[in-house]
C-alpha cells in the first residue's frame, strides 16, 4: 500500500528504522552496514532501504532536511507501515563548549522554535522527548563500543540561517548542547502516533569555534553514530 511518499509494499520496512536526513547517508549506510541490502523506496529520490545487522531486520530511510520533511516520512512509516522505532542519525551543530568536533549527542529532549505542535491543538507546551527504552539502549550500546555519549537537550530550529539573531546565546544559557532542525517533529510525531523516536547526531560543526566537517565526511564517516544507532536496532529486535 504505497503513500504519497513511500512506494513499499507493508512489510518491507523493518520495525526499526534509521533515518538520516541525507538520501546519500541512506544509500552509505545500506551498502556499508546492512546485508543483502534491497531498495524498498526511491519516491524523489529520498531512498529507503531494508536488510540486516547482526541477523535482524533493520530498515534505513532518509527525512530530507526539517522538521516538516521529517513529519511525513516518520508518520508514514509509522502509521502505514507498522514502524514502531524510528532512530535518527545525523549531524548537528555545537552549541556547549564541552563538544569536539565528531562527539556524539543522544538527544533527551528537543526544544525548539517550530510551530508543529500547534496541529495537537495542546492547551499548553508539549515537552518532545526521546523514548526512554531506545535512549537507555543506546547509551548501553555506546558505551560497549567506548564511546562516552553525551546526552541532554537539543535545539531543533526551523532556521538554518539566522539574521543577526543572538538565539544560540540564549539556547547555551539553559544548557543546550546543540543544535538540529528534525529532532522535535519526530518526537511529536512518535507521541501522536503511540510509537517510539530516538535522536543520535554527530557535532559536525560548532556555532562557536571555527571547525567544520566537509559535506564529504558528513556523509560518510559518521560510523560511530551508526554502529550505535544499529546496535540499538537490533536490541530492540
Amino acid at each position: 500500500m504505497a503513500t504519497a511518499h513511500i512506494t513499499a509494499e507493508v512489510g518491507e520496512f523493518a520495525k526499526t528504522v534509521l533515518m538520516p536526513g541525507d538520501p546519500l547517508r541512506s544509500l552509505f549506510i545500506a551498502e556499508k552496514f546492512l546485508s543483502d541490502a534491497r531498495l524498498v523506496n526511491n519516491v524523489r529520490g529520498v531512498q529507503g532501504y531494508t536488510g540486516t545487522w547482526k541477523g535482524l531486520p533493520v530498515s534505513v530511510q532518509a527525512s530530507g532536511m526539517g522538521i516538516p520533511s521529517i513529519g511525513i516520512y516518520s508518520w508514514e512509516l509509522y502509521n502505514f507501515y507498522n514502524v514502531e522505532n524510528i532512530i535518527r542519525v545525523g549531524s548537528a551543530g555545537g552549541i556547549s563548549d564541552k563538544l569536539r568536533l565528531m562527539d556524539v549527542v543522544a538527544a533527551q529532549g528537543a526544544s525548539t522554535d517550530s510551530n508543529f505542535a500547534h496541529q495537537f491543538n495542546l492547551n499548553g507546551s508539549f515537552a518532545p522527548i526521546a523514548d526512554w527504552e531506545l535512549l537507555s539502549t543506546s547509551v548501553a550500546c555506546a558505551a560497549a563500543r567506548g564511546v562516552n555519549m553525551k546526552v541532554g537537550n537539543v535545539f531543533s530550529s526551523d532556521n538554518f540561517y539566522n539574521d543577526g539573531a543572538d538565539g544560540a546565546d540564549q539556547w547555551k544559557k539553559m544548557g543546550v548542547l546543540a543544535v538540529e532542525m528534525e529532532a522535535a517533529g519526530l518526537y511529536l510525531t512518535a507521541a501522536r502516533a503511540g510509537k517510539r523516536a530516538l535522536c543520535i547526531c554527530t557535532i559536525s560543526d560548532h556555532l562557536y569555534r571555527p571547525e567544520e566537517l566537509t559535506p564529504e565526511e558528513r556523509q560518510t564517516s559518521l560510523t560511530g553514530m551508526i554502529e550505535i544507532a544499529l546496535d540499538t536496532a537490533a536490541k530492540m529486535g
